[in-house]
């Protein structure tokens, strides 16, 4: 089989394509032809030697995301068959509960052998059913980002139909938490600097939408347009970029889920707000197979479809550039790579 490996050094010119033998099933595995993959901001991070120990050593298969059917299932699997449409959970050694130490140490990308192959051997209780009204190409977007907007706003945050919830731009987590949260009856606030990425999330459900290089004090917009009370729920995702401006704008014992630091991950930032307002920052990241399982449920309730980009789709080969485009922010969504 085929896979993409990092080999000799940490680095994206260190990311190519190798042959490797195809895998067998022991007891209590399978097998899964990988159809699809997915890629996240954490990949090109993990690649380029990011997370220190907590990435794995070389050589090392990266990315999380990804969906496959099943090809080969060993002894003692009953749960499931060949066929069986799959997503890898995040991480093989979180299956319910909040994140731990051990949580991350299962993680695939790192420090685990992730999806970027041909044919994956895991553990069948490292898997879960993809929903049954999606394809490949769209299952492959769920293990990463759209659990942890799921954690950060259904398991964690514990939104409520009419809540205000924030979201800050329309990369993956974004646009998922923007799908739940509408399922969940919430009112959506999203920021953006692309009035195009606007009206389409609009199309997806947004209430509320604000241009940020139009509006560059969008907290104090926001606040009015709350009548000075402010939204229940922010998804941050700037980090630094951002951090101030979201807990000025998180109501009174709010909550800021902390996920992303696109803006920056260092930096000046006022804590008595935090105090004084009694908020609640939360770190959130992924989520455990429990979860993973409860959001199949949610999505095909609600016949939840993510978003993905068509125009930036690539073929596995191509997946070193495909990641270095990453940091561009051009694309709306999800960005697929077909295995």
């Amino acid at each position: 089989m085929k896979a993409m490996r990092i080999e000799g050094d940490w680095g994206l010119e260190n990311l190519k394509q190798v042959d490797l033998p195809d895998p067998e099933p022991g007891p209590g595995e399978i097998v899964i032809g990988m159809e699809a993959v997915s890629i996240n901001p954490r990949d090109a991070i993990l690649a380029g030697g990011g997370y220190g120990r907590v990435g794995g050593t070389l050589p090392l298969i990266p990315l999380c995301d990804g969906a496959g059917k099943i090809v080969a299932v060993g002894e003692g699997v009953e749960d499931f068959a060949v066929g069986d449409l799959v997503c890898p959970t995040f991480s093989r050694r979180w299956m319910r509960g909040l994140a731990n130490t051990d949580a991350y140490k299962g993680a695939h990308g790192g420090p685990i052998d992730g999806t970027a192959q041909e044919m994956m051997l895991i553990p069948a209780n490292a898997v879960v059913r993809a929903p049954k009204h999606l394809s490949a190409r769209e299952a492959a977007t769920l293990p990463c980002a759209a659990i942890t907007a799921w954690n950060a706003l259904a398991e964690q945050g514990d939104v409520k139909p009419g809540d205000k919830v924030l979201l800050q731009g329309t990369g993956g987590v974004s646009l998922f938490s923007l799908l739940f949260a509408k399922a969940m009856g919430a009112e959506v606030f999203i920021i953006s600097s692309s009035d195009e990425k606007l009206e389409r999330a609009k199309a997806m459900g947004a209430d509320h939408l604000l241009n940020y290089r139009d509006v560059p004090d969008w907290h104090k917009a926001i606040l009015k347009m709350t009548d000075s009370k402010g939204v229940d729920h922010v998804i941050e995702v700037g980090g630094s970029g951002t951090l101030e401006k979201s807990t000025a704008v998180v109501r009174y014992s709010g909550t800021v889920s902390m996920i992303g630091v696109l803006g920056g991950a260092s930096g000046e930032f006022g804590l008595g707000r935090v105090v004084t307002r009694n908020l609640r920052l939360q770190g959130v990241t992924c989520g455990s197979k429990e979860m993973f399982e409860n959001m199949v449920r949610a999505m095909e309730l609600h016949q939840i479809r993510p978003a993905i980009d068509p125009g930036a789709e690539f073929q596995l080969k191509d997946l070193p550039k495909a990641l270095k485009s990453l940091p561009e922010g051009r694309h709306f969504g999800k960005i697929v790579g077909i295995v």
